[in-house]
């Protein structure tokens, strides 16, 4: 197989993007550092083609690696052919390659495996020839033996019907048809195990659709009713179909004699062997599109949350409501660093709301905060209440805003948080990560689990293993695309850097506590572990602002300083206007690129980079992201009323619709068929997390807590 050949049909790409892209991956680059400073080389693939590619790649060679050991194992057996080979070769996806192999595999003890030691195979063939001139039993007679334990001419029939029904069903042409069958026709239904148990899956009761029809999270919801034993699920293929089509394919010759036992063997073969495998085939089918789907949707609305613009220059206080035990604070300042923390009990069942509110006011006013980040959990619309009354109590312009607090718990137990704040509760570190998550979302949840994050469906249903990598590329991705401060970025954020492993994330933590701030990229050659392949793929990404070099704190590679400085010198800048951010016009002194970059001897596109670079240094792209809605007021459920319009905040995106938080706790749902007057196929076509969208009222149900909304105004 042209491996590359393939991966250029299937991601429309050119051949030789597809070739240099492989050739880049095999040397061991990775994929924001290919996508950020290989441009020339693979016609500016993007880092989610380029991700794509990769794991095609991986599969397209494991597919290969398999072909292999299937030969290997049929020559061994001495039963390969040329044309088999050929097959095996061509063949385009795992399955096919194990319906070729299934008769050579090696397989545990079957009725076929049994009926062949009783010497019954020359009854099967003479069966299968189809030219009996007198019935079955009266040939079978022969093969009956008490030495080979075959007690009857029936027994020596049943015998060969077995060795028959296993030979129809390791026939790959004929499993091929009926997978194509059972998915293009079939139907997949399911029924409660116990109609009068009330549960989230009622809706699956009684219910049947087209396998061809039955969408990503219809799919994922009746493998978890069937995994919590709520439902029993089936596919039901077109059987008769499949049968009459085994028959055709089996009865060459219209013998009266082996006719019926075809018809029969064909219907066992079927029954018993075929269809079975073919249903956990079409489910499992099913199930790995709907995770690949579910694990894309994760993947895009993980992107746009960390993607949030930070709100910058603030002073923040951290808010984790709580009941019983108190809401925990904590003061952090403009770059993050935790000033003080204390415990307040405005909620039940203390309800000291006049002295919680005094502490609030002499924490406002001695830090001079300007904002509170309020988690989203237990007590946070209590909370939410008290501040709504503090804010209109003080002179001070002080904002709110809601923040959802997956995850918070789970960082603030972890290893990590402990080592970050050995002398805090869990409670305040949960207090620290809320208002650091409204300061720089990227920098505080690359410390928490992908998955704990809360912008998923069905997450814990699917492969962990292909979700924890896709998720771990997107967060990779926009770290990268971000950038870090080499100086303040903590291991965990370093770690996400292209080319930094955990080990070497600590050591430049380690070095930079020993030996003081880096104030240049060469620096970063001295961290121990750190050589010259992984320097080549972090030194772009890692940004020193006021260091010795103003070229450091740009995106610009250290490979391309030279063309960068000998571009300014030609258009008359020198490097100390980088930083005094004279160079905004810079783009429109070339006039043209294509010449200039070969008299710089770089490439067209590195050129464009640089200049975009220059005229913006360290642009970070999240200021393009809608920002979040700051409150000062309270509004509950009951306050809603159909009709109303309101502004909000996507908060998820999934199959169906997308969830808007309105500021009353409890994110609405606008269906996908209310999102937009045009068509689309998915809700991602028209909304992403962390937009800022216009929404109606359609209904509320306060029994139930749900909120329907509309973006059709």
């Amino acid at each position: 197989m042209d491996i590359i050949k393939v991966l250029q049909e299937e991601l429309q790409i050119k051949y030789q993007q597809a070739e240099a892209a492989v050739k880049l991956i095999d040397e061991g680059n990775t994929i924001p550092f290919i996508a950020r400073y290989r441009k020339e080389a693979t016609g500016a693939l993007d880092d989610e083609v380029l991700r794509n590619l990769d794991e095609r790649l991986k599969y397209l060679r494991n597919l290969e690696e398999k072909k292999e050991q299937v030969i290997a194992s049929i020559r061994e057996q001495e039963k390969l052919t040329p044309e088999l080979e050929n097959q095996i070769r061509a063949a385009m996806t795992q399955v096919a390659v194990d319906d070729l192999y299934r008769p050579y595999r090696p397989k545990r003890r079957t009725r076929a495996i049994i009926a062949r030691e009783k010497g019954l195979e020359p009854l099967a063939n003479e069966i299968a020839l189809q030219k009996l001139t007198e019935p079955v039993e009266k040939l079978a007679e022969a093969y009956v033996s008490e030495e080979k334990g075959v007690a009857s001419a029936e027994e020596a029939v049943a015998g060969a019907k077995d060795i028959l029904a296993e030979r129809i069903s390791d026939n790959a042409q004929y499993r091929t048809y009926i997978r194509k069958v059972t998915t293009e026709r079939g139907m997949i239904s399911s029924s409660a195990k116990d109609e009068k148990e009330q549960s989230v899956y009622e809706m699956y009761y009684n219910y049947t659709e087209p396998v061809k029809r039955c969408v990503g999270h219809r799919v994922l919801a009746l493998n978890r009713g069937e995994k919590e034993k709520v439902l029993s699920v089936k596919v039901e293929a077109p059987k008769e179909d499949i049968l009459r089509y085994l028959e055709k394919q089996v009865i060459v010759n219209n013998n009266p004699y082996t006719a019926p036992i075809l018809e029969e063997v064909a219907a066992d073969s079927y029954d018993r062997l075929i269809a079975p495998a073919i249903e956990r085939e079409v489910r499992n089918e099913l199930t790995e599109k709907a995770e690949t789907g579910a694990i894309k949707v994760f993947g895009k609305n993980l992107e746009q949350l960390l993607m949030q613009p930070p709100i910058a220059g603030r002073v923040v206080l951290g808010w984790d409501p709580a009941f019983r035990t108190g809401c925990k604070l904590a003061v952090v300042d403009e770059t993050g660093k935790v000033l003080d923390t204390t415990v307040i009990y405005p909620t039940a069942p203390q309800n000291k709301v006049d002295a919680s509110k005094e502490v609030l006011k002499k924490l406002i006013k001695k830090y001079n905060i300007s904002l509170i980040s309020v988690g989203n959990g237990t007590a946070s619309r209590e909370s939410e209440m008290v501040i709504v009354e503090l804010l209109k109590e003080i002179p001070e312009q002080v904002q709110y805003i809601i923040v959802n607090e997956a995850g918070a718990s789970v960082y603030s137990a972890s290893k990590l948080a402990t080592e970050e704040f050995p002398n805090f509760d869990v409670g305040q570190r949960s207090a620290a990560s809320i208002a650091r998550r409204l300061q720089d979302p990227l920098a505080e949840l690359v410390k928490i689990d992908p998955k704990s994050i809360g912008v998923g469906q069905y997450q814990h249903d699917m492969n962990q293993k292909n979700l924890s990598e896709a998720l771990q590329g997107v967060v990779e991705d926009c770290v990268n695309k971000v950038g870090v401060d080499l100086n303040t970025a903590s291991a965990s954020l370093l770690e996400y850097i292209s080319g930094i492993s955990k080990v070497i994330a600590k050591n430049i933590v380690a070095y930079r506590e020993e030996n003081g701030a880096f104030t240049d990229r060469k620096q970063l050659l001295k961290v121990a572990k750190l050589g010259p392949k992984a320097y080549e793929q972090c030194a772009g990404f890692m940004r020193i602002p006021g260091g010795k070099n103003p070229l450091d704190g740009t995106s610009v590679h250290p490979e391309s300083y030279g063309a960068a400085l000998a571009l300014l010198e030609r258009l008359g800048f020198k490097p100390a206007d980088i930083t005094k951010g004279g160079l905004k016009e810079l783009g429109k002194k070339v006039h043209d690129y294509k010449k200039l970059a070969a008299e710089l001897n770089v490439g067209d596109m590195t050129l464009r980079d640089i200049v975009k670079e220059l005229e913006k240094p360290a642009r970070d792209p999240r200021e393009e992201m809608p920002r979040p809605i700051l409150r000062t007021d309270v509004l509950e459920m009951k306050d809603l009323t159909p009709g109303m319009i309101l502004k909000g905040t996507v908060r998820n995106v999934i199959d169906f619709g997308a969830f808007v938080d309105i500021g009353v706790h409890q994110d609405g749902l606008v269906h996908i068929s209310q999102i937009s007057d045009r068509y689309i196929k998915h809700p991602m076509e028209a909304v992403s997390v962390g937009d800022v969208v216009e929404v109606k009222v359609l209904s509320v149900d306060l029994a139930k807590k749900r909120i329907a909304l509309t973006m059709k105004l």
